[in-house]
């Protein structure tokens, strides 16, 4: 009997050969590389970029069909129109097109496609579908805030509000301090949305949801709770050693949108945050 992860092996390779390999080859583009459940591709222009991108995720909707929620395969595939340097011999491409593609990716939704400003600027949707605004986001290593737009079919995009994130899933929080020694935790979103709590850390474990044994880190450092449109928002709580997202730190009781992608530090603890 096959285990659980070869079973998901199994239909991630099933996804990849008779889904995103046939919708990429067929639109002029070219499958870079795989590992795992990412991708990456290179498309001729944006428009076809964006067509391919719907023709997969629709398609993946019925692969999905009838799996158990907990089998089902929820990517996120992210667009973005730049400049890129081409490896023939290696058969792989460089450059901040391609680093900002893998950021816009972060920001999708499972199941979802995001793209860049400069994306949405040009390619036009079918007409069953509109592009919904996510606003501009903070990305680690990029200078300037990106400016995300998520594609929707018409009827879900008039419906559902754009935000970060849905409200089911799991925040995932994974890092470490400058010595090296590892810290993690993970934050439900619908527990939070349904009981309306909110999740204090810091280093006192009488007074903190999670703890992080880090002298550099307050008793009660930092709050977790949901903000407008089912946001995650992080709250500074006077720390001494502060809290910063992506190198921008937040002034004491004042709260921040907290982002897929993002990197949260506290006190000398650095955290990436991801979402699924």
């Amino acid at each position: 009997m096959e285990s659980r992860e070869e079973q998901t092996f199994e239909r991630l390779r099933s996804a990849r050969d008779t889904i995103w390999q046939p919708a990429i080859g067929g639109a002029g583009g070219s499958l870079v590389h795989s590992a795992g459940d990412a991708m990456l591709a290179e498309f001729g222009s944006a428009v076809a970029a964006v067509e391919v991108a719907i023709d997969i995720q629709e398609r993946m909707a019925r692969f999905n069909d009838g799996l158990a929620e907990e089998e089902r395969l929820m990517f996120r595939i992210g667009v973005h129109l730049g400049e890129i340097i081409i490896d023939e011999a290696g058969h792989d491409i460089f450059g901040d097109g391609v680093n900002l593609a893998e950021r816009v990716q972060v920001l999708a939704e499972p199941g979802g496609i995001a793209v860049s400003r400069a994306v949405r600027d040009v390619a036009r949707l079918r007409d069953d579908y509109a592009y919904v605004d996510a606003g501009e986001h903070v990305a680690k290593h990029v200078s300037r805030p990106l400016h995300i737009y998520r594609v929707r079919a018409r009827e879900s995009a008039a419906t559902v509000p754009s935000g970060p994130v849905p409200v089911r899933g799991v925040f995932h929080f994974h890092g470490a301090d400058i010595s090296g020694r590892k810290f993690g935790f993970d934050v439900p979103m619908d527990e939070l949305v349904k009981r309306k709590q909110s999740v204090v850390i810091g280093r006192d474990s009488g007074q903190c949801d999670v703890v992080l044994v880090n002298t550099s880190v307050s008793r009660r450092h930092a709050r977790l709770s949901v903000g407008r449109n089912n946001t995650l928002q992080i709250e500074d709580l006077g720390s001494t050693n502060g809290t910063s997202i992506n190198g921008t730190k937040i002034a004491a009781g004042q709260s921040r949108p907290l982002e897929p992608g993002s990197t949260l530090k506290l006190g000398e603890i650095e955290l990436l945050v991801r979402y699924d």
